[in-house]
């Protein structure tokens, strides 16, 4: 019984970090320990949002509806995708010689060989210093103009030397106090510190792919554009 809890999978495009533009198959895993107040995917996990049926796939199934979609990569996500055994997923995407993605908090340990690790830490869950080491960039959710100032008293971003993007959190993203407050973090401090926006979410890629589910956000304003 390999099979993984699927929220949804979806065919669209990279809107985030260094590989932003790429066309990728979406894995949502379900489940969620951290539970961010104004999380955009809350139907991985809240009771309010949380659909009838969760999908229950076999990673073969999962991994050759990636390939048929003829994507760049695929991208393991969720919900907190690291606290399920993502080992026999990663054999079939291997298999079919697809770059696997996975995107995490970093709080449990990572089961699996990824290609790409994009750790965006919570302030609900400490990332292992073992899943600091192993990223290859960290995104930086912004929610008010004072977050990167509490971020960097946590954690040494620069120790790593890996882009740091800085992200206004979607509800606050025309909030014009958390987007000076990252302009002027990237322009003071440089390198490894880069800002990011969720560029999908301006085109509603993702929902052009019927497979996708309505948007359950935490959010006050989940589309502020």
């Amino acid at each position: 019984m390999n099979e993984l809890p699927v929220y949804e999978r979806f065919h669209s495009w990279q809107g985030e970090g260094l590989h932003t533009g790429k066309s990728a198959f979406f894995v949502r895993l379900y489940g969620c320990p951290v539970q961010c107040p104004w999380c955009d995917s809350a139907g991985t996990w809240h009771p309010e949002y949380k659909p009838k049926n969760i999908d229950r796939i076999k990673p073969e199934q999962l991994a050759e509806e990636a390939f048929e979609s003829g994507c760049e990569l695929v991208v393991i996500t969720g919900g907190e995708p690291a606290i399920h055994n993502l080992n026999f997923l990663v054999q079939e995407l291997q298999i079919r010689n697809l770059p696997i993605h996975l995107e995490t908090c970093g709080a449990y340990p990572i089961q699996g060989e990824m290609d790409w690790i994009t750790l965006s830490p919570k302030t609900l869950a400490t990332p292992l210093e073992e899943n600091l080491k192993l990223a290859d960039e960290f995104k930086i959710i912004i929610e008010n103009e004072n977050s990167m100032q509490d971020w960097a008293s946590m954690i040494d971003f620069e120790k790593y030397g890996i882009p740091t993007w800085l992200h206004p959190e979607w509800s606050v993203a025309r909030n014009n106090l958390v987007l000076e407050s990252i302009t002027t973090w990237v322009k003071k401090n440089g390198s490894p510190y880069r800002a990011g926006f969720q560029l999908h979410k301006l085109f509603q890629a993702d929902e052009k792919d019927k497979r996708t589910r309505p948007i359950a956000s935490l959010s006050e304003n989940p589309r502020p554009f």
